[in-house]
């Protein structure tokens, strides 16, 4: 069955209006979906009380919209590529409303799971957006497009626990919830107002199998990676989930390989192009999230405990803003270098400059400006790398398939940063110390062991970004509806809208 047309009730605005609306619109709800992804951090200590729930039953508040983002990624991308990119970013956005809303009345465990599991499905905007910019963005622009989209990511992660921690101070933690949903409600407009109907897009069938097997897969791996800590990492439940993981995941790559209309291509993720990146957006997602780990922990620390400097939640939060308002103005800058040396370039250096950020903070760890200046670096190359990585792959892809390549590159990131999460607790549960008789508190060995290991994930993403081929096979081109169609792809007819 063709898909439906996507239809597009606004007024059509002008061209130039158009591309900068635009990529505003798909910005600014890449920033509202991150800003969802990290709200709950300063409310962490706080869960079981306020839902009246176990420690570890309350952390399931945030295992759901991580192990939900992870499944609807891929999945978003690809129902994009076949039913319309436009039409997967207002449901994800709905989705996202809904679950804010759900959220915002909830005061107990199940309800607020079911919420942050809607919040969770929204995680493919970025992806998608991302496509979306590829098909209608002109070529000068599209490189600077890619970045502000890319560094929404962590723009929101950095704006969201300081607007959390702002509300949670000044109002009833309830209003965290009102505020995304304000922001989702404003995605929605931006959306429907400046991002045009899709001109062409693929028809088919959809990968049902390949979808449960890559859900069961993921589900099986990003479980154990969360819950190790709180199940215990030698205990049965998690020892079998990551015995049946590869399991699960092989038996999905024979059905992909023989599926007509596979969820992921995986022909085209073995082009080199597209395996190195992946590779090194795993190892990037790594580094991301190790910083998110230790600073705010080491700026809160009862500085008597030999580890902190002792500040309020809101005051860490302000300290980290300043990385995440960088990775929005290196965006540009990054842009401009990959349209210079190229995205191989980008993502190269900014996985060496996130490195020497990780070893300059080990010896950086004892005043509030050097733990800010140490965050500013890191997010900086974060920033370049991040705004290369989209670029790279749609180099190598078909239009056709961009929704689903970025999908599944933004799900290798995703897995980056749980691991990151899981290794990071590990290292910092396993060199806590007594102190004040209160229970036990993370020290400066742990935080710099985090640290090494982010740094040495740095260095395996320079190395393995430098095999990446500098001159990929040149693929088919995106095309806007104001250009010459080229010739229908060769993976089947396609449906044009009005």
């Amino acid at each position: 069955m063709a898909p439906l047309p996507d239809p597009d009730p606004t007024p059509a605005p002008a061209p130039a209006e158009r591309g900068v609306g635009l990529i505003f619109a798909l910005s600014f709800s890449g920033i509202t979906v991150a800003v969802m992804s990290s709200l709950l951090s300063p409310l962490l200590p706080r869960l079981p009380q306020l839902l009246d729930a176990s420690a570890s039953d309350a952390t399931w508040a945030v295992t759901a919209s991580l192990l939900s983002g992870a499944v609807s990624t891929p999945i978003a991308g690809r129902l994009g590529d076949l039913y319309g990119k436009r039409r997967m970013v207002l449901i994800s956005l709905v989705l996202l409303l809904t679950g804010s809303l759900v959220s915002a009345f909830s005061s107990s465990l199940v309800p607020m799971i079911i919420g942050r599991t809607l919040q969770g499905s929204a995680l493919g905007v970025i992806a998608l957006g991302m496509g979306i910019m590829r098909d209608h963005v002109p070529p000068s622009r599209l490189n600077l497009a890619i970045g502000l989209m890319s560094s929404s990511l962590g723009a929101g992660v950095a704006l969201g626990p300081t607007v959390s921690a702002a509300i949670v101070e000044y109002a009833d933690w309830h209003m965290v919830f009102a505020f995304t949903a304000g922001l989702g409600a404003a995605s929605i407009a931006l959306v429907l107002r400046y991002v045009p109907a899709q001109a062409e897009r693929r028809s088919g069938g959809f990968d049902l199998v390949g979808t449960v097997g890559l859900s069961a897969g993921l589900v099986a791996l990003l479980l154990a990676i969360s819950k190790g800590g709180d199940w215990g990492w030698s205990s049965i439940r998690i020892l079998a989930l990551f015995g049946v993981t590869p399991v699960i995941l092989a038996l999905w790559a024979v059905v992909e390989l023989r599926a007509p209309m596979p969820l992921v291509d995986l022909r085209t993720a073995r082009l080199p192009v597209v395996l190195l990146t992946n590779i090194t957006s795993l190892l990037v997602g790594y580094v991301l999230l190790a910083q998110s780990m230790v600073m705010p922990q080491l700026l809160q620390l009862d500085p008597r405990s030999g580890s902190g400097l002792g500040l309020s939640v809101l005051a860490a939060g302000l300290v980290m803003l300043p990385g995440g308002l960088m990775m929005m103005a290196v965006s540009a800058l990054a842009a401009r270098l990959s349209s210079a040396r190229g995205p191989k370039t980008s993502l190269v250096v900014g996985a060496g400059i996130s490195t020497v950020g990780y070893l300059v903070g080990l010896t950086m760890m004892h005043a509030v400006w050097q733990v800010m200046l140490t965050g500013i670096v890191i997010s900086t190359g974060i920033a370049t790398a991040y705004a290369a990585m989209p670029s790279l792959i749609m180099s190598a892809v078909p239009a056709s398939e961009s929704g689903a390549a970025n999908g599944f590159n933004a799900l290798m990131r995703a897995i980056g940063t749980s691991t990151s999460s899981a290794v990071a607790g590990v290292v910092l549960a396993r060199t806590r110390t007594p102190f004040d008789g209160l229970g036990t508190v993370p020290t400066l060995t742990g935080f710099r062991i985090v640290f090494i290991i982010a740094a040495g994930a740095g260095v395996l993403a320079v190395l393995i970004g430098s095999l990446i081929p500098a001159h990929p096979v040149a693929r088919q081109p995106a095309y806007t509806p104001s250009s010459p169609p080229p010739s229908a792809p060769a993976t089947g007819p396609t449906a044009t809208a009005p």
